[in-house]
């Protein structure tokens, strides 16, 4: 794979199934060099036949699918070149899709009511005058801030433009059957939410009278992470989001922070992805998602509490996963490097229906075939398919899509395990990736150590771009999950609170001399890189060790002191991760785990990638280690891009994508040379 191959990363959506069971509909997007956007469309994957999958829509970027419940219609979100995603509704069959709003700043998260005749959606409302299309951004009021929360990377400021749940009317015909009336103008939406705070993920309850979502609604919110899963009346007039009833209460106790919230078949519960964040709401360290049962709440009463369902130690779930089957909700099991598609019983008890190198990214159980499930998962040759899988005894796992044909077609090269000890005896699990033999020889290889951001995130067996592209051009890649990484265990997770570049560092290292052992690697000869998290590590090594012949240290965690007040989620992430810096024994504490307290040391050539709208890692988190290191004589470069935030090297404008592989083959090319 080469930088020009970014385009052939086709990757589905979580599918959305027509009722019988006979087909899903997947958004299927990709990077697009040429309009240097994301472009895709809507795809029906027949299920039941030999019937090749074929595209549905064939707008720019069509996304989001979403099955009405008589299977007739799908809504979904389209947005032209430039252009802002606004709610469609085409018919199942094909035809010319319908737009149905037209906000400002777009749509997301449509969903179809019960009987069929709305769609529910999410979208920002702007204050007046601001994000104004062609207006001046600079001659817009003060934003006067009062809170820790009050903006967010790849979001932006919040407090001026929160995000709010809309219903619109699908415009039928008075024809029997109904269609699409084409001839109409744009539809009025109602909104159902308002007021100063974020809804997430609206779900409609089977009665359609009221949706359930996500807001932050308790006397606290502006202080702690907590999140309520709560009722949205879809009534003609909009509820403050104070006033909607809980299912969940953090001002009645709750610790959990919900993600997701999805109202059971039957309407007497609700299922929720969340964890428990204890008695303070910010101890988020290794806080494992988990999946929760509550019932209903009953008016004039207080909401029941949540059951737990899944181990709160052992069991962490993948936030995109969660549907109802017959026998139980299947959520997607984070496991050293996977994401298996589980069955939880009653009890707890886990079922894997699909385990293996796949990695999990969506869900769905169709009314009318209840026998499967029906899944896109990514895998160490595929970038994302559909799948259907058994969910009884019977039955194999099938795939419906080929979508990574062009991108094997490079020449993928698949990862091979690596397990180690670290020098304390604690088990360590990753992957190296070898260059093709036939192109670049036997080896051994220069070889570069990557380790992830998060921290608590894992590396996973799904295409990796970023080592593929390493790899075709004669690198040699080692990356793992050390602790501190998901998919282990919360003990795993923790092991590095108020420790970071403790035991992280022995892990990544063992990795390290673990691959160094076989003949094809090159252990005299290699090099480190990372983000964000990462970036942290990959910065603190070159502060410990002159071992690395050069470093790429991309929107790095650096400075843990001016993080605080500069990074978006800075008012708690590091307090909790490493301590606070408020008197001498805290300064202490921090400044042993600071890369920015130790800059000093660092002698290994550097280059600093970082994004010049990065509100997570601050821009000023690069250029300080840049400025530093190029002060003390160490040899740095500095990488800026314009508009991007933290999310680059996997949102951000594919020629930027594009143009940093150019810069990091070039760096290593000049410091650590392949064939």
């Amino acid at each position: 794979m080469t930088p020009d191959d970014l385009p052939l990363l086709s990757v589905p959506s979580a599918p959305a199934v027509l009722p019988d069971g006979s087909a899903a509909i997947v958004a299927v997007t990709h990077p697009d060099l040429e309009t240097d956007e994301y472009a895709g469309q809507l795809w029906l994957v027949p299920l039941g036949s030999e019937a090749a999958p074929g595209r549905l829509t064939r707008g720019h970027r069509d996304t989001s699918p979403d099955v009405s419940p008589d299977g007739r219609w799908v809504a979904f979100c389209r947005a032209e070149p430039k252009g802002r995603p606004q709610l469609y509704v085409v018919e199942a069959t094909g035809g010319e899709p319908v737009r149905l709003t037209d906000a400002p700043l777009g749509v997301s998260a449509p969903r179809f009511s019960p009987d069929g005749r709305r769609v529910a959606y999410l979208a920002r409302v702007p204050e007046d005058g601001r994000y104004v299309a062609g207006g001046d951004p600079a001659a817009e009021p003060a934003r006067h801030i009062t809170s820790f929360r009050y903006r967010g990377d790849g979001v932006g400021f919040e407090r001026d433009k929160r995000q709010h749940v809309f219903v619109v009317d699908v415009p039928f015909t008075a024809d029997v059957p109904a269609q699409l009336d084409a001839t109409s103008q744009v539809p009025d939406a109602t909104a159902l939410t308002r007021g100063d705070a974020e809804v997430r993920g609206a779900r409609w309850l089977p009665s359609g009278d009221a949706l359930v979502a996500v807001v932050a609604r308790h006397a606290a919110r502006e202080e702690d992470l907590r999140r309520d899963a709560v009722l949205v009346p879809a009534g003609s007039s909009a509820t403050d989001v104070l006033d909607l009833v809980p299912v969940t209460d953090a001002d009645r106790g709750s610790a959990l922070a919900v993600e997701v919230a999805v109202p059971s078949t039957d309407g007497a519960s609700v299922w929720l992805l969340a964890s428990d964040l204890g008695d303070s709401g910010r101890d988020f360290v290794a806080a494992h998602l988990g999946l929760f049962r509550v019932g209903l709440p009953v008016a004039g009463e207080a909401p029941t509490a949540p059951t737990r369902l899944t181990d709160a130690d052992s069991v962490d779930l993948d936030l995109g996963v969660l549907a109802e089957s017959p026998d139980g909700p299947l959520v997607g099991v984070q496991h050293r490097g996977a994401v298996h598609l589980a069955r939880v019983g009653a009890d707890g008890s886990l079922v894997t229906l699909l385990g293996g190198r796949h990695v999990v990214s969506g869900a769905a159980v169709a009314a009318g075939a209840p026998s499967s499930a029906v899944v896109t998962a990514a895998s160490p040759t595929s970038a994302g398919d559909v799948l259907t899988v058994p969910l009884g005894e019977e039955g194999a796992v099938t795939s419906r899509t080929d979508l990574s044909s062009r991108l094997r077609a490079t020449g993928l090269r698949e990862p091979r395990e690596l397990e180690t000890s670290a020098p304390d005896g604690y088990p360590v699990h990753g992957w190296v990736v070898t260059p093709d033999p036939e192109r670049h020889g036997t080896g051994p290889y220069p070889t570069i150590l990557m380790i992830h951001g998060g921290p608590h995130a894992q590396y996973t067996h799904a295409v990796f771009d970023e080592v593929q592209v390493l790899a075709a051009a004669g690198w040699a890649v080692v990356l793992g999950n050390p602790r501190g990484s998901s998919g282990y265990g919360r003990a795993h997770g923790r092991a590095i609170h108020r420790a970071f570049g403790t035991v992280d560092t022995d892990d990544v290292l063992a990795l390290l001399e673990a691959a160094s052992a076989l003949p094809e690697i090159d252990g005299e000869r290699v090099g480190v890189m990372g983000g964000s998290y990462g970036g942290y590590l990959t910065a603190w090594l070159t502060t410990r060790t002159d071992r690395f012949a050069a470093a790429i240290v991309e929107r790095g965690f650096l400075d843990p002191v001016s993080f605080v007040g500069s990074s978006d989620i800075g008012w708690f992430f590091g307090l909790e991760y490493l301590g606070d810096a408020g008197d001498d024994d805290g300064a202490r504490a921090v400044a042993a785990q600071s890369p920015m307290a130790h800059v000093g040391e660092v002698r290994t050539p550097t280059l600093v990638i970082h994004s010049e709208q990065d509100w997570r890692c601050p821009v000023e988190q690069g250029q300080r280690w840049f400025v530093e290191l190029r002060r003390r004589g160490v040899e740095a470069e500095l990488l800026l891009f314009p508009g991007e935030g933290h999310e680059l090297t996997r949102s951000g404008r594919p020629r930027h994508r594009q143009q940093r592989f150019e810069h990091v083959l070039a760096w290593w090319s000049r410091h650590l040379p392949a064939s």
